[in-house]
This record gives structure tokens, sequence and C-alpha cells, in this order.
């Protein structure tokens, strides 16, 4: 038998001792790192290996022996397929131990910081120097602020349909898409991420479409009505809500010919008033309009594209506003359907509480925001300090900034878009002034490296550096660390029963460091 051939092993009463990556957990059999989904620290299980590498493995956990003290029973029936909070059989007391750990090991491992010592209180609670403990979410159900749903006529088959050896007529779906397997759609009947509306929402326009005869987008073949539902909401200090709801509609069809490189060609279906797709699309407007009026802003796109960004095309208002109002500390903020806002608004409101307050404002700096996004950052800390300038490179997001800057009643703030390292110049901080607080909010991948040298070149007082990936800010902190030393870190759960954790970490400049 070839090595290709050789049956993976089953690995018997073995312990799982840590949490890894990606949601997973890990257990360490004979010197091999063993990844495992669905497990917690303290399972004893057999593992079936699924995935054999020189220094690691992939498996499945197959049979419990024992369960561990720090599980917690799933609430979600579709936990182990669905992929969004791989961490509910966790309890969150551990899994905030596990984000706190997460992010000191990226930081002292990847970016060999010295850190400050630990604090037993978090940085709205007490001093702002410290190693904080991370800040939970009060709500770790009904905590997201926005959803969406892709439609499918490629339902995902649970392994009890399968073991059933039946054909189903009925394949279309609206949930979440398979982890891997991405053309493949869970249908969701209940999600714990959002209030109930959701499921109301989802599951009576599902239906509809199922007494209607309405079609489910086909992935492959880039057809179907039913694309894609987002819905947004925002609560009201008065205790109102608001909900935007944002259906995806696909108007192609098949041609039956090809293009020279064999590609199917495809033609718009007329959808204007008056025609057969026409009415279909008037009479299901109708439908959400009239059984769900708690709906305040109803809106539908045309998307005949390969993707589903909606940035380039037309939104139509059926009902409402093209937006939703989200508030914080008395300030309004438009938000579209293009919009980005974080989506835990109660976290996102802690999260600035916490540049806020690392940014340490007294009234009289000048502040740089950058990769302010729509301004909300900017925004909110404008009240508290002379000026705010943000800087992004999306201009549409500028545009966002600009309208909830005048929105408010700020007259201090000043936004452009632009590349970053192609408008944060000397020229430029001559023009604008010298700023003494820089607070940076990079996505994922981080800092580009002409960024962190002209911050290092511009030598601001303090830098907050806001971040939802550690990894990346590891790096940039190493190299920030030539005239910076970390003095603040305060993690930020925005993402319960996920391993995605926030980090806010205050840098002040070193007292030896030359300002220019």
């Amino acid at each position: 038998m070839s090595r290709k051939d050789k049956p993976l092993p089953l690995l018997e009463h073995v312990t799982i001792t840590d949490v890894a990556a990606e949601g997973k957990a890990l257990a360490r059999v004979d010197d091999m790192v063993v990844f495992v989904p669905f497990v917690v620290p303290g399972d004893v299980v057999d593992l079936q290996v699924r995935r054999k590498k020189h220094s690691y493995a992939e498996a499945e956990a197959v049979k419990f022996h024992q369960l561990s003290p720090l599980r917690s029973q799933p609430f979600c029936r579709h936990f182990g397929l669905c992929g969004g909070c791989k961490w509910q059989c966790l309890k969150y007391e551990e899994q905030l131990k596990a984000k706190q750990k997460q992010v000191y090991d990226n930081l002292t491992r990847i970016g060999k910081i010295e850190l400050p010592p630990m604090e037993a209180d978090n940085a709205l609670q007490g001093r702002v120097e410290g190693f904080h403990p991370i800040l939970g979410s009060e709500r770790t159900r009904a905590y997201r602020n926005k959803l969406e749903f892709t439609f499918s006529n490629k339902r995902w088959l649970t392994y009890e349909e399968i073991s059933q050896n039946v054909v189903y007529e009925n394949m279309n779906a609206v949930g979440f898409h398979i982890p891997d397997c991405f053309d493949k759609v869970l249908s969701v009947d209940e999600c714990f991420l959002m209030d109930d509306v959701n499921n109301r929402i989802r599951n009576g326009i599902r239906d509809y479409a199922y007494d209607k005869g309405l079609s489910f987008f086909d992935l492959r073949q880039q057809t179907g009505l039913l694309r894609n539902m987002m819905i947004r909401t925002a609560e009201h200090s008065d205790g109102t809500t608001e909900t935007m709801l944002l259906l995806q509609l696909c108007t192609n069809e098949m041609t039956g010919e090809t293009d020279a490189k064999g590609r199917p060609l495809y033609r718009e279906i007329p959808s204007g008033e008056g025609t057969p797709l026409g009415k279909q699309i008037e009479e299901l407007m109708k439908f959400v309009t009239n059984t769900f009026p708690e709906i305040t802003s109803l809106l539908y796109v045309v998307n005949n594209k390969a993707n589903d960004t909606i940035g380039d095309l037309e939104v139509h208002v059926v009902k409402g506003e093209p937006f939703i109002m989200e508030e914080m500390e008395g300030l309004r903020f438009k938000v579209g359907p293009k919009s980005f806002y974080q989506t835990n608004s109660q976290q996102a409101y802690n999260l600035y509480k916490v540049a806020r307050t690392f940014a340490g404002l007294t009234g009289n700096e000048l502040v740089y925001d950058l990769y302010t996004g729509t301004g909300t950052i900017a925004n909110f800390i404008a009240r508290s300090c002379r000026k705010v300038i943000g800087i992004e490179y999306v201009p549409e997001a500028i545009e966002d900034a600009k309208v909830n800057a005048s929105l408010n009643g700020l007259d201090n703030t000043l936004f452009f878009a632009g590349d970053m390292k192609d408008i944060l110049t000397e020229e430029f901080i001559r023009t604008h002034g010298r700023l003494d607080v820089i607070i940076t909010d990079p996505p994922r991948a981080g800092m580009h490296a002409d960024v962190v040298n002209v911050i290092l070149q511009a030598e601001p007082e303090r830098i907050v550096y806001v971040s939802c990936n550690p990894a990346s800010q590891a790096r940039d902190l190493q190299m920030l660390c030539e005239k910076y030393r970390v003095v603040g870190v305060q993690p930020v759960d925005m993402f319960p029963h996920t391993q995605h954790v926030e980090n806010v970490v205050l840098l002040h400049r070193k007292v030896d460091v030359d300002v220019v």
C-alpha cells in the first residue's frame, strides 16, 4: 500500500489541551499537534485524523469519553454546521480568557513587545497604563446590528438527510454559506446573532418565495431572482428600533450561447413596470411591507454581477429612507446599505471610549485619525479635542464621514480621501499643523510599512492603535517601538462565541527621541 493510500489513524483517549486558531482546539499526540473543531480544553475524546502533514494533523472528534468542565451546551440548533459561532461549546468566561491570551501571545511572540504589568481593572475603570483585562460583551446573544443571508438553490444536506437516501425536490435555502464549500448554503431557521426580527423576516420571505415559486440564486449559473438579503437594526435611547432590509435581486438568464472561451452568455430579463418579472418584484415588496411593519427602510438592488458587492449598484427605495440612524453619546450617525459600521453597537461604544481615554485628550490636541472609514471615531472624539483630521482610502466612506460631521454640527473635523502614504506627508503636516495624537484603525492586514515610517517621521506624542487582528498589530508595533513604548493594552470582545478579538494599544513617544 502506498503512503498516499495508507488509512489515516484513529487516536484514542486524547485529552484536548488548548484553544487554537480559527476557532479550533488542539491536542498533542507523540510530538504532533492535532487541530480539532468543536471541542474544548479538558475534553477526552477519540479523534479520527482527516488530514495529516509532517508536523501537524487535522482531526474530528468521533467519541467523547469525558466532557470538560469548561464545556457549555450550544444554544443553536445549527452549531457545528453554520461555522459562525464556533465557540458556543466553550463557556463565555473561558472564551474571554482565551482571547486575552491570544492578544498577549501575539504581542510577545510575534512583536517581541515589552508589555506593561497586568492590571486588575479595565482601562475605563482606572488608570490607562497596564495590560488590562478584556472588556467582555454585555450581550452574548443578539449582539449584532447587521446580518446577511444568501439565497441558494443548492441547499446543504445534513448527514441525517443524506443517510435517508431519498431525492429532495426542494433544494432551495436561505442562510449562511457552508465553510470551505461556498456554493452550498445551510438553511437557517433560527439565528441568535440578532434579535428575533431576523428570524421573522428571513423565514417569512423564504416561505413566501416557496409559495409563489420565486427562483433562488444559482451561484454557478449566476441566475435566480432572490440572491441575498441584508438586515440592519439600530436601537435608540428612547426604546425605539429602526430596521433596514436590503434585498439583492438577479435578473439574469442564460442565452444558451457561449463566448469564445466557452463561458455562458447572459441577457437581462425585463423587470420594468407591467412585465411578468416586474410584477413578481412588486408583489414581493408589497408582501414585505404589509407583513413586517417594523421594517422602516425597505430597499433593493439589482445585481447581475459575479459577486455580491453593491458599492457600484443603484439602491431602489421602496419604503422609508435609504438609511437608519445609530446613536452614541448624543451623536447621530447615518448608516446606509453600503456604509461600514461596527456590527456590535454596544461594544463599539466601549471600543471608542477606550480609544478616547487612551488618547488622553484635554481639548487642545490636533488628532489624526488614520483609516477613518466613515469617520465614526473622528466624530466621536471631536468634542474632546481641538481638531481631528481623518484620512481614508475609500472616497465614498469619506463622504459619509463629512455627512455625519455636518449632521452633528461638528466644525472641527477635516476628512481626506486617498492613499495614506501619499497624503500623510511632511508637507501635509506643515499645512495642517504638528499633530499631537494619532489614532489608527487599519484593516486586518495592518498598516503598510510606508505608513508606519510616515508615523515614525511625524513623531506624535501618543499613538492609539485599534486593531481587529492582534497578529498584524504585533508586527506593526514592533516597528513603532523604534521610537515608542507600549504603555496600555485593552482587549475588547466584539464577537462572542467566535475566536475574533479587537485590541487597543497606547504608545508613548520615548523620552530620548529628538522631535524634528
